[in-house]
């Protein structure tokens, strides 16, 4: 086996690993692949020979020629991720000794605070759907789900039936890394999903069956792709034009929940956030309720 076929199989492998084993989502499987496939493509084109995979001399050169093609930071931040995630997986299948990978530093990246929505234009969103039309009802009633559970997209897109608890008031959902958490739904939401389950749904589906909560106009499970289209068209009815994305309204959620007072442990478990740190970039918006608090409460302020 040459080696350009050698690092083929090893890259299937590690993509086996992470979508059978790990569990991971076949988003971030793909972004593996993309990556993998980059630094598979750069080892042929370059000719660099012996072993499975790149060494460490090769592999700085591939990470200086990400910088040299002018990737931005969070990108080649992200290329290094999926290389020491691959190269550990190596050293645990015994194909290297040593991981070259221990050296590679992140590169420095501005903190940029989440784009979110004031709570006027998400008004004006839930406001935009045609409710005249089966279609209407649905976008609405998922764009009330979104705001008021701060799902991911695909988490959205992929709720069945039996998922969600009207009577409770709770969804089931399975993030990333195949983990299940139970997340409140508001009353708004709750209100607008009746609605959708009784007129919008059945008319849809037209006697067809499906256990995907959210459907198209043939029956089948509404995409994320698909999602990301009708909320920009959704986003220009509503004089939306920028920053409009799934994220945003999710980013919403969190900073409005911490604005009223939720705590960031409660954000975290909604958001599905494994480490408490990815949270914490939410933190900016409650520092002014911080000074306030301390102002009215602390004796000596």
């Amino acid at each position: 086996m040459d080696r350009a076929a050698a690092l083929s199989s090893r890259i299937k492998s590690f993509l086996d690993f992470c979508r059978i084993e790990k569990g991971l989502a076949s988003n971030s499987v793909e972004s593996y692949h993309r990556d993998l496939m980059k630094l598979h493509s750069y080892a042929v084109a370059q000719g660099v020979g012996g072993g499975s995979a790149p060494g460490d001399g090769e592999l700085r050169s591939y990470v200086d020629s990400l910088y040299a093609s002018g990737l931005k930071a969070r990108s080649i931040a992200r290329h290094i991720t999926t290389l020491r995630n691959f190269y550990r997986f190596l050293l645990t299948e015994k194909d290297i000794s040593t991981d070259p990978t221990e050296f590679l530093t992140l590169p420095k990246q501005w903190s940029s605070l989440p784009k979110l929505l004031n709570l006027t234009d998400l008004e004006k969103l839930f406001a935009a759907p045609d409710l005249t039309k089966p279609t209407g009802v649905r976008d609405r009633a998922m764009l009330e789900f979104l705001y008021a559970t701060g799902l991911r997209v695909s988490e959205l897109c992929s709720i069945s039936l039996s998922d969600i608890e009207m009577d409770l008031g709770v969804v089931r959902v399975v993030g990333k890394g195949n983990k299940q958490r139970i997340v409140p739904v508001g009353r708004s939401a709750l209100a607008a999903v009746r609605v959708y389950l009784e007129s919008g749904r059945p008319q849809l589906l037209k006697g067809k069956a499906s256990k995907y909560l959210f459907v198209t106009a043939r029956g089948g499970r509404l995409t994320r792709q698909g999602f990301w289209k009708l909320l920009g068209a959704l986003g220009r009815k509503a004089g939306i034009f920028h920053d409009l994305t799934p994220h945003g309204i999710r980013h919403s959620f969190a900073t409005h929940l911490l604005e009223g007072g939720a705590d960031l442990r409660s954000v975290q478990t909604m958001l599905g956030h494994a480490d408490i740190s990815t949270t914490q970039v939410y933190t900016h918006v409650v520092k002014p309720r911080l000074r306030e608090i301390f102002e009215k409460h602390h004796p000596r302020a």
